[in-house]
């Protein structure tokens, strides 16, 4: 963060964590108990011995049953397959709880929908995990873009996690890059140049796919998106062109724990403020809507 943030004077946000698999342990889990703006109170996870050692090294409890971790916490935070997370989130908003919310926030559309209604409907707080923006190196490019009048834009976000490990899930090796990697390029090109007001896409989400994104001012831009592709690490880089000299944003050589800290001094915030920031459900869904226009032909 740029500074050091004040001393947090609220009490902790008592967050209940839904999942277990290797995304819970190594980032939920570690920095929701990190605090001091948030405590982690309980896990749940439909294996029960999962859960028991994703709570354990924080002294965190485990729920038998969804419904006694929402008893246990004020707000639930979600590392799960997307369709799972739209019902279960749906249940959790029902009974009043904010919401940290992961991306893409169902498996379709309609799914997405009712999830971003459910949570309108409780005026429960939500928030999505996008982690590119809350680091401060991307809030500093962003804040320049929005500056620029930006003719055309080229970008990309590759990996080869696809191609075995942890992160060759079942969804993902099902939908493909658009569903997982989608979310986060296409809100930093909505972020940076102007609201896609339209979108085309080519390709094969489970090998390459291509978008091409009309801009409200404009502008067009294309991205690129594979999981399955052998580079020796992940790349997400943007090109803005205009009038000016090219900016250019590149994740190579960032430190992958900057954007934690601000994540969960602005959840906390957010829930004790009652007031959702703009990266919310209404955002998840605007992506949502992205993707299944791009995946029509």
């Amino acid at each position: 963060m740029n500074g050091t943030p004040p001393a947090w004077s609220s009490s902790p946000v008592r967050v209940g964590l839904v999942g277990a698999g290797p995304w819970a342990r190594a980032v939920h889990a570690r920095v929701l108990a990190a605090g001091p703006e948030t405590q982690l109170t309980g896990v749940w996870a439909r294996r029960t011995e999962a859960a028991r050692e994703t709570a354990a090294p924080y002294g965190a409890a485990v729920a038998t049953t969804f419904e006694e971790l929402l008893d246990g916490c004020e707000a639930v935070a979600f590392a799960v397959p997307p369709a799972v997370q739209a019902d279960l989130a749906h249940r959790a908003a029902k009974a009043g709880k904010a919401l940290l919310l992961e991306k893409p926030l169902g498996a379709d559309l309609p799914s997405a929908r009712r999830l971003a209604e459910a949570v309108q409907d409780a005026g429960v707080v939500s928030q999505l995990v996008l982690t590119n923006r809350y680091h401060p190196v991307v809030r500093e490019f962003l804040a320049t873009a929005r500056e620029l009048d930006v003719a055309g834009a080229r970008s990309c976000l590759v990996h080869g996690a696809f191609l075995g490990g942890d992160f060759a899930t079942t969804w993902r090796l099902e939908h493909g890059a658009l569903l997982d990697l989608g979310p986060h390029l296409l809100d930093l090109l909505d972020a940076a140049i102007g609201r896609i007001v339209a979108i085309r896409g080519t390709g094969d989400p489970r090998r390459w796919i291509e978008l091409t994104c009309e801009h409200e001012n404009g502008a067009v831009s294309q991205a690129s998106l594979s999981g399955s592709v052998n580079v020796p690490s992940g790349i997400t880089r943007i090109e803005l062109f205009g009038s000016r000299p090219t900016l250019v944003f590149d994740s190579a050589g960032l430190d992958q724990e900057e954007p934690w800290p601000v994540l969960r001094r602005e959840f906390a915030t957010a829930v004790r403020s009652g007031v959702s920031g703009g990266l919310d459900a209404r955002r998840g869904l605007h992506l949502q809507t992205l993707m299944a226009l791009a995946l029509k032909r």
